[in-house]
């Protein structure tokens, strides 16, 4: 009896099933716009894929000179070296980043080793758009080694090797033996990528235990090509094949065992049509019933709602991968996943955990779980009895949406209005991003699965408590320590201790400023003054200038005639300049005390911002007004004494 043995972790990996996802979406979303849409190279090392996607409207280039301003090209999973992104910026063109995880972890690897001063040294193709993408970040100085002898010549004083994600483990290791062995500063980080590694073991188990292996991937796929050059090693009949055409079927009728094996760029239905393909054209005494059994069970797929137990195959930042004995695996976003702060998917869950979880969604080509829906109905409970006993919640802001924000109370999600996220007015939402915040749930309909939240009602009680203890103790002349939360064009909101206090931007200095961060800073402390309180509005006015002395009312203590003084030009008028002596206090300077010359344009002598020396010439502290001269600090030219001199010879004569 035949039987067809599919070996595991065959089929699209994580990175490229993601890349084509960003493909159908970038389709999708283009539909009716104007602007091409493309991708740098093959998306994926597949004719039928491509070819497809081309169909769409999604056609490849070979560089960004074929692309114009306004279209938007998709980075496939193979990456792009750094002066990519800011080439296409340079051109207008939109990017959508479909780099797999794994190879965009290396770039920042290779990036962090350069600019250490590091030598990179990456194990694989020079030719392979994956190794050149990560050679442009480290300005494409790597090392590029893909044998043994090549390795052998390499020398340096701090090696800091990486591999391409598709490399054999075996061949990765014996090249870096040698590094190791000609170099005494060598640095290695294994980054063959997980599925590579499972695909290729996998790939080599099944090979040694059948008569005929078939490997399915597109003619250049680098990673199919190494399943191939795996099978061949264990099994003597291993065949490289692109779709059904390149099916050996004669070969079946001798063979026991089939292995199937497929490379990370070759689609599901590639795997199954071939499959049926052999099955169909196997003969009588094949029998095949026991094996499509396992065909027929592989491919059902669980219904929403439906709780499914699997086992995690892969864990990245953003979801976790699920082998559910079916077709297709399923996957856990990170949004379906109850979290603490700081937590992330990989405290969590390993490779190899079993897990149970709901299914929520299959019918857009993905089977999506979500942890939180298992236990969901108990937080509506809460969030029910929270609505009855006004009870205070704290929730955590997840994203902002038209007219307020989405906010998460454990696996349950709610919405609070921007009229009901602040005491104040709020333009935008984006400052409360994954902020807590303490609420009060104003409306829940658990059937429809929604609730609303205000955060404002919590905030209007605080303030208000805060407000009367505070009217209990500060009297308007008290001096108070703030600190300056935020500015505003008219002035400065300063805590004073839980309240803030409006410090209008004419109360900050005597001197005029145009904005307060002239003379303050975010999260300064500072001495204020209470001006006034509004009770009722729960306003208080504060003065930060009234700590010193009013310039004029201490003019004499400072400044005497004949005083030569520092001070900087802040505005020129036809008839003279002004000089700020210090804030809230400017004497002028007429034009006929800026040089010992005749001025015509005082703005040919001097400059608003200049910093100069004058003479105190008058004070006039009834009009507020003070003289300067700039020339009688300035010694006159000898030029200007000789005709004084030639006037004068005359008369003693």
């Amino acid at each position: 009896m035949a039987e067809i043995i599919r070996a595991k972790n065959s089929g699209f990996c994580f990175g490229v099933r993601e890349a084509v996802k960003a493909a159908e979406k970038l389709i999708e979303d283009n539909k009716g716009k104007q602007g091409s849409i493309y991708t740098c190279g093959q998306l994926v090392h597949n004719a039928d894929v491509t070819g497809k996607l081309e169909e769409a409207g999604l056609s490849a280039i070979e560089s960004l000179d074929e692309a114009s301003a306004g279209d938007t090209v998709l980075i496939r999973a193979h990456g792009m070296p750094e002066s990519f992104y800011a080439e296409a910026e340079k051109r207008g063109v939109h990017l959508v980043d479909a780099t797999c995880p794994f190879v965009a972890k290396i770039h920042s690897h290779v990036k962090a080793a350069h600019d250490a001063g590091k030598q990179c040294v990456i194990v694989g193709d020079c030719s392979h758009p994956e190794v050149v993408g990560i050679n442009g970040w480290c300005e494409n100085t790597a090392l590029i080694v893909n044998t043994a002898e090549e390795a052998d010549k390499v020398r340096g004083e701090k090696l800091y090797v990486v591999a391409q994600t598709t490399s054999r483990a075996e061949h990765f290791d014996e090249i870096v033996e040698i590094l190791k062995h000609n170099n005494e500063n060598v640095e290695v980080v294994n980054t063959i990528c997980n599925a590579t590694t499972e695909r290729q073991i996998s790939t080599a188990e099944t090979a040694k235990s059948v008569d005929v292996m078939i490997v399915i991937g597109g003619k250049n796929s680098s990673n199919s090509k190494k399943l191939y050059e795996i099978a061949a090693k264990y099994c003597k009949n291993a065949y490289f094949i692109e779709n059904i055409n390149d099916l050996p079927l004669k070969r079946f009728e001798i063979s026991d065992k089939i292995g199937v094996a497929a490379g990370a760029s070759t689609p599901e239905s590639a795997i199954e049509e071939v499959i049926a393909n052999m099955s169909e054209n196997i003969t009588e005494n094949m029998s095949m019933s026991d094996f499509m059994e396992d065909i027929e069970k592989s491919l059902r797929l669980p219904r929403t709602g439906d709780a499914v137990t699997g086992k995690v195959l892969q864990v990245t930042e953003k979801e976790v991968i699920v082998n559910l004995g079916c077709k297709k695996d399923g996957i856990i976003p990170k949004d379906e996943v109850s979290m603490e702060e700081n937590q992330k998917l990989t405290d969590l869950f390993k490779e190899g955990d079993e897990i149970q979880a709901k299914v929520i969604r299959t019918d857009d080509g993905d089977i999506i779980l979500s942890k939180k829906k298992l236990e969901i109905n108990e937080h509506w409970d809460e969030l029910i009895e929270a609505l009855d006993n006004k009870s205070i919640l704290n929730v955590k802001v997840i994203r902002a949406v038209n007219g307020g924000v989405i906010a998460g109370y454990k696996e349950v999600t709610g919405f609070i209005p921007l009229s009901q996220l602040a005491d104040r007015f709020i333009e935008n939402a984006d400052e409360y991003i994954g902020q807590n915040l303490d609420i009060r749930v104003t409306k829940v309909d658990k059937l429809k699965g929604k609730a609303v939240f205000s955060h404002k009602v919590v905030v209007a009680d605080e303030k208000a408590k805060r407000i009367e203890e505070l009217w209990s103790k500060l009297s308007v002349g008290d001096v108070v320590e703030g600190k300056v939360m935020r500015f505003t064009d008219y002035g400065a909101f300063v805590d004073i201790g839980g309240v803030d206090g409006l410090l209008h931007i004419s109360e900050i200095s005597w001197g005029k400023l145009k904005h307060p961060q002239e003379v303050l800073s975010i999260g300064e402390k500072i001495s204020v003054k209470i001006l006034s309180m509004n009770a009722e509005k729960g306003k208080i006015s504060l003065g930060l200038k009234q700590n010193t002395p009013e310039p004029w009312s201490v003019i004499n203590d400072k400044y005497q005639v004949g005083q030569v003084v520092k001070g900087k030009v802040v505005q020129i008028k036809e008839y003279g300049a002004f000089v700020e002596l210090e804030p809230g206090l400017d004497g002028l300077v007429h034009i006929s005390e800026v040089a010992h010359k005749r001025v015509t344009n005082i703005a040919d002598e001097i400059s608003v911002g200049q910093e100069v020396s004058a003479q105190i010439l008058d004070i006039d502290t009834e009009r507020k007004r003070i003289s300067l001269s700039i020339k009688a600090t300035i010694e006159a030219p000898a030029e200007e004494e000789a005709p004084a001199e030639e006037e004068a010879a005359p008369a003693e004569e």
